[in-house]
């Protein structure tokens, strides 16, 4: 670092790195500072040149980790990054290039430093490094106790009243980033930091007036999706005189007027904005868990949302996300179907699905789709999520969402689709065709069991059990469709028809017994009307027939069930999905796409 440009490959021997990392305690106003503050280096803008940063820095970083006890220049740098943030809003106004330049490089250094702190030591440590002071070693005074709680608010504040113009930008990005790697700490720990620092600095200390004003602006950003300026343009100026115009229109979006509420975090959100944005948004893991965060933690959003007549735009891109399972990592996967299992929750989503009909969709390649409903694709892509899991990943947690959004949709099914129905029924026989071989492997390894007691037996039980559990529950959307739904699915019950005998094992099995009366009835009523009918009918007439065999079928004689609900419970998550789950959340906290919804509350409005 330094006056001159830097390359990453000299930055272990740079002689300003030596000296803030050494032995050498450095007072917060020596021109020391400036010096090391002077350097031009690109940011990095990919994983890889962010790991080839992390390689070139880190016996730099662990020096400091050794030596800050003694000389307390971490906190000596930060306090340096304090002190020019003050002057950070005029700098921006006067348009002073090379002010905002040398912050940003203080602020980027903290960043890269603090990367090393938290992943090398517990949160408890580092608030300690943060009070280490230029005395006797492993000093601290209780007067910079605070200096971690300062930096935090000065990121939120930067974050928050710094306009976004081209000469802030990349400090913005930067400070979002600190934000980042402040939040990251439970990457760390195996168990759940429910008492984190940071956290409880953000949320209840001097921070806690800016975290509304925080998660607004952020989303802001969401929604506006500026893209980044030329590079350099914080550094070199842009032939241009209108900064002090272009100042106070962004300073007027970065301040907006208060909104009058009982709850002092609440602001006003362009709902419709942040709807549209969200749609356009959803190939990237990130966006999908702020949807699914706003969603499941905001009643408001929530209700916005299941009002929109526009529900496939939101619809449509997270059945993509299922669809090209095998292209998307896990955890993107598990928030999309999260999301469809809370849309599913509301029974008016459940009908309107079926109304919405859609064209030519091109990214289902199973079968030409020429013209189907949304709720007909919805199925669709769930029994084929659910196949794919079945022969690949064996994840009984995607199958128990998978199904359990079936299942809330089953009693309002409505004129489905002939694939669709097709499909449920395929479904049903793999899984039967499942059972049987598990059961006949269970049965030989029995058998076996008597020839030789001291070869240990697989757990059959087990899995038998796991595959009658997921067979009811097929059994039971069937039935929940046909007791609810019967008049409107004339393409279920021929395809029901069409392959009675698989049902035919189930009929007298104790596990099923019950949940088989009605599809039991449904088949003997509509293939004694098919037999009177005659031989080699054609598809339209057996479905002619079964139209007017609905009106006739006594709707009295199909046994009532309970309604078939079921809700997201976060809490239900497997401990293998902790871990990618924390890094999506750690990664939306900093950028203002989560927080908890005790303390923050979003309220729509008409306009901005």
């Amino acid at each position: 670092m330094g006056s001159n440009s830097s390359r990453i490959g000299d930055l272990p021997k740079n002689e300003y790195l030596k000296k803030l990392s050494g032995t050498e305690s450095i007072s917060e106003n020596d021109p020391f500072w400036n010096q090391l503050l002077s350097f031009s280096f690109p940011a990095p803008t990919s994983s890889t040149e962010l790991k080839l940063l992390e390689e070139a820095t880190i016996s730099v970083c662990r020096s400091l980790v050794e030596n800050n006890p003694r000389t307390g220049n971490l906190g000596a740098l930060i306090k340096v990054f304090l002190s020019r943030t003050k002057e950070l809003k005029l700098s921006a106004e006067c348009q002073n290039h090379i002010f905002i330049w040398q912050t940003h490089n203080a602020l980027f250094i903290i960043c890269c430093l603090l990367k090393v702190f938290i992943c090398e030591m517990p949160e408890e440590e580092l608030q300690l490094h943060f009070t280490y002071e230029e005395k006797s070693p492993g000093s601290y005074s209780s007067d910079s106790e605070d200096l971690l709680e300062e930096l935090l608010c000065c990121l939120m504040q930067l974050i928050t009243d710094i306009p976004l113009l081209d000469i802030t930008y990349e400090i913005s990005v930067e400070a979002v980033s600190t934000m980042v790697v402040f939040l990251s700490c439970q990457l760390f720990h195996k168990e759940v930091l429910r008492q984190s620092i940071s956290h409880k600095y953000l949320m209840r200390g001097r921070c806690l007036p800016y975290t509304s004003k925080l998660v607004k602006t952020l989303l802001y950003n969401f929604i506006r999706q500026e893209k980044p300026p030329p590079p350099g343009a914080h550094v070199l100026p842009q032939q241009s005189d209108s900064g002090g115009l272009l100042y106070g229109l962004a300073s007027g979006v970065a301040n907006s007027s208060p909104f009058p509420s009982s709850n002092p975090h609440a602001f006003q959100i362009n709902f419709n904005s942040l709807y549209m944005a969200l749609c356009e948004q959803q190939t990237s893991d990130q966006a999908t868990l702020l949807l699914y965060t706003l969603l499941h933690q905001n009643s408001n959003i929530r209700t916005y949302m299941l009002a929109r007549t526009d529900v496939e735009n939101l619809v449509l891109p997270i059945l993509e996300i299922l669809y090209h399972v095998e292209e998307r990592n896990s955890h993107h996967v598990y928030m999309a179907l999260i999301i469809l299992l809370i849309l599913t929750e509301d029974d008016g989503f459940n009908r309107s699905i079926h109304e919405v009909m859609l064209k030519n969709i091109t990214w289902y390649s199973e079968r030409v789709l020429t013209e189907i409903s949304l709720g007909s694709l919805l199925i669709l892509v769930v029994i084929r999520t659910i196949q794919y899991n079945m022969t690949r990943t064996r994840d009984k947690y995607l199958h128990t969402n998978c199904l359990a959004a079936l299942a809330n949709m089953s009693a309002q099914f409505r004129s489905l689709h002939q694939y669709a129905a097709q499909r449920i029924i395929s479904l049903f026989s793999l899984l039967s065709k499942k059972h049987n071989k598990v059961l006949e492997q269970a049965t030989q390894s029995l058998r076996g069991s008597l020839s030789s007691s001291d070869v240990p037996l697989p757990d059959y039980a087990q899995d038998l059990n796991v595959i009658e559990e997921v067979i009811r529950m097929m059994l039971e959307i069937i039935n929940s469709c046909l007791t609810n739904s019967l008049h409107h699915n004339p393409n279920l019950v021929y395809a029901l028809l069409y392959k009675r005998d698989l049902f035919e094992q189930f009929r007298t099995h104790p596990s099923f017994q019950d949940i088989m009366q009605n599809i039991d009835l449904v088949i003997t009523f509509f293939s004694s009307r098919l037999l009177q009918a005659g031989a080699e009918l054609s598809v339209e007439r057996v479905l002619e027939i079964i139209k007017q065999g609905v009106v006739a079928l006594p709707k009295d004689r199909l046994k009532k069930f309970p309604e078939l609900k079921f809700k997201y419970v976060e809490e239900e998550q497997p401990e293998e999905f902790f871990i990618p789950y924390v890094w999506s959340l750690v990664y939306n906290s900093a950028v203002g796409l989560y927080w908890n919804p005790q303390d923050i509350q979003l309220f729509t409005m008409d306009s901005d």
